[in-house]
């Protein structure tokens, strides 16, 4: 199965702290430490909507569970969970009955009780991804010992290792596919200094390394978005590259230099992929880097992180405008004004379910998880813990629920 959205390795870099509030906010979130995972469940009576303590109440269609003045639905169970984010959308995953939260002890809860159902005491690496392929969830080793696991994700036992070598330190899996994981490490020198780092390939079989390439001098560990598709490896860095690889040797096929990619975000859709740049979001081939399609917002405008959803690219810009787009060709299928309207926040990760297009946004004044009609952008309502918490939303689904992380907070809302 391949991974079909971005995934971000890396500690804690200064793209991460760009999306906190300001510098004392952002020295609490790396003070931050894990709260624990409580066994009850918590009182929703405060996460729901209305004109309460809950979510902002935006008016419009409600959705299963919403409230009388038509807000959103109060969450179906709330939990303190042991979560270290840096807003990535890859630290919360839904899979196989169970949602799971990055951090350290690493929790898997119930979805439909919010029940523990297993804990890795070593957890997930601050600032790893989460990544599930072929029925596995794939970890960076806590021991910093070379490997990366792979576990079963409805009961966290151990199913695989793969082992880059005591010569690298600090290995990430970063994408997976059907065949490899995909990891970036740092050469360690003769000193135990490191001042590159190689990308490559562990078989999802045997564990073994089927190519590895050393990257280039000056780039680095953290701040790697990647993805696969097909045959390409792609993935951008904090050196403004977007770069496109072969999975079957690891050579490099072309790369391109940036000009502003929001955090490094970018969505692929068949043979292309497309990477915001300040004003402008641009399409290329995989096979050759050719640009195929560019879309622009309007004056002082600059878009946010894109998802490609089915055939469906959403995107939103600065301007709290929010597009539906032909991802093959760039044309727009509709734009909305709702978020500008209601003094909302434009949201900077997407997911359908029941029927809703959902949108999580980075800051917690005026957003919170939209709900938005998939045809016509309109905003239904909007979900807020009004917790004040400073962290990005992240969300998952397994097609019943959506699940909301703010903080160490975790929400069920009904689907």
């Amino acid at each position: 199965m391949a991974q079909g959205t971005t995934s971000t390795t890396g500690r804690t870099s200064r793209r991460h702290l760009l999306r906190l509030t300001g510098g004392a906010l952002a020295l609490g979130a790396l003070a931050a430490g894990a709260t624990g995972c409580r066994n009850d469940t918590q009182d929703t009576t405060g996460g729901g909507t209305g004109k309460g303590k809950g979510g902002a109440d935006t008016g419009g269609k409600g959705s299963g569970g919403a409230t009388d003045a038509g807000g959103a639905p109060k969450p179906l169970w709330t939990k303190s969970v042991s979560a270290e984010t840096y807003g990535n959308n890859d630290e919360l995953v839904a899979v196989a009955g169970v949602v799971i939260a990055s951090g350290a002890p690493l929790d898997a809860l119930d979805g439909k009780t919010g029940r523990p159902r297993w804990t890795l005491k070593n957890g997930a690496t601050p600032g790893a991804p989460l990544l599930i392929g072929d029925d596995t969830l794939y970890l960076a080793s806590s021991a910093y010992d070379g490997t990366v696991s792979g576990h079963d994700p409805a009961t966290g036992k151990e199913t695989w290792r793969g082992r880059l070598g005591k010569e690298y330190r600090q290995p990430r899996p970063v994408a997976v596919d059907d065949k490899q994981v995909y990891v970036i490490a740092e050469i360690l020198e003769a000193d135990g200094s490191s001042q590159t780092n190689v990308i490559a390939a562990l078989d999802s079989g045997t564990g073994r390394v089927a190519w590895k390439e050393q990257r280039d001098l000056g780039t680095e560990q953290t701040g790697v978005h990647t993805a696969v598709r097909d045959r390409f490896l792609v993935y951008t860095d904090l050196k403004k590259n977007l770069t496109v690889r072969d999975t079957a040797t690891g050579r490099q096929v072309w790369t391109h230099k940036t000009t502003s990619t929001n955090y490094g975000v970018f969505a692929l859709h068949g043979d292309l992929v497309i990477v915001p740049q300040g004003r402008v979001l641009q399409a290329f081939a995989l096979a050759d880097g050719a640009e195929k399609w560019s879309l622009k917002t309007d004056e002082f405008a600059t878009f946010k992180e894109p998802t490609v959803l089915g055939d469906t690219l959403y995107i939103a810009d600065s301007d709290r405008t929010l597009r539906s787009v032909d991802p093959r060709t760039g044309k727009e299928n509709w734009r909305s004004e709702d978020l500008s309207k209601k003094g909302a926040q434009p949201p900077r990760q997407f997911l359908e379910a029941g029927g809703t297009l959902y949108g999580a946004t980075a800051l917690d004044e005026g957003g919170g998880i939209h709900a938005f009609d998939p045809k016509t952008g309109t905003l239904r309502w909007t979900f807020n813990d009004r917790s004040g918490d400073f962290h990005a939303w992240l969300m998952a689904t397994d097609g019943t629920h959506v699940f909301a992380l703010h903080g160490t907070k975790l929400h069920a809302l009904p689907a």
